[in-house]
């Protein structure tokens, strides 16, 4: 069974109540339940939040009823790993086994339901001990990343010999893009952080992959979903 997870903090210092924040008709939690819940290959949901109204919404909307999150896995510098684990433990106990991990960042709402199944058929066909979303770096250390000696000149981050003149040229490097996550189970919970085992990329375009962190984030993803709503009227 592939258990489908989001992770709902009630703090955020960059954007106050952000996870519940209505966003284009609806709370921003919505559109990552509402593409769990219409999944057919997600056996179970589960929402980990120490945030009373978001956990009674989901409860409400059929999430399992694992209680609030521990206050030692809520603070801002809990480590998402520590959720996770949490997650599934306290889900399995009421749902069973689990074969896969699902997570999907609410803050990152632009995914489409073809991203969620994209990286689970990638999790079912390469069996790794993770899939990680990501997209291609808009700035390269082999090219366009600097950083200072101890003299203060400035020199690019990873220099290659010969040098590297153009962004084409450069080996592809990737951003971390908080959305859509597939974990092994056994793998979660044995491991102490994600990188452990083998972490494979899932790439999806920059566009889809826009992380809310600031107000500017949260205008910036509210005008593209906007326009996402109005392309899809008849």
């Amino acid at each position: 069974m592939i258990l489908g997870h989001i992770g709902a903090r009630k703090g955020s210092k960059g954007v106050p109540g952000k996870n519940f924040r209505p966003l284009c008709g609806k709370p921003l939690i919505d559109w990552s339940l509402d593409q769990l819940f219409a999944n057919p290959r997600i056996g179970a949901v589960v929402v980990s939040t120490d945030d009373e109204v978001i956990y009674d919404h989901a409860v409400k909307r059929g999430a399992l009823n694992i209680g609030l999150r521990p206050a030692h896995l809520a603070s801002d510098t809990a480590p998402k790993w520590g959720v996770w684990q949490h997650a599934l433990t306290a889900s399995q106990a009421l749902c069973g086994p689990v074969s896969a991990f699902l997570d999907l960042d609410c803050t990152a709402p632009l995914r489409l339901a073809k991203d969620i199944d994209g990286a689970l058929d990638l999790f079912i066909n390469e069996h790794p001990d993770m899939v990680m979303s990501v997209c291609e770096a808009r700035k390269n250390p082999y090219f366009n990343l600097v950083e200072p000696d101890a003299s203060g000149a400035l020199h690019v981050s990873k220099p290659l010999p010969g040098g590297v003149w153009s962004r084409q040229t450069a080996p592809k490097v990737y951003e971390h893009a908080a959305s859509t996550y597939v974990v092994d189970p056994g793998y979660l919970l044995r491991a102490t952080s994600i990188y452990e085992g083998r972490v494979i990329p899932f790439e999806m375009p920059p566009e889809r992959c826009v992380d809310i962190d600031s107000p500017f984030d949260f205008k910036l993803v509210e005008f593209l979903m906007s326009e996402r709503l109005k392309e899809a009227k008849p």
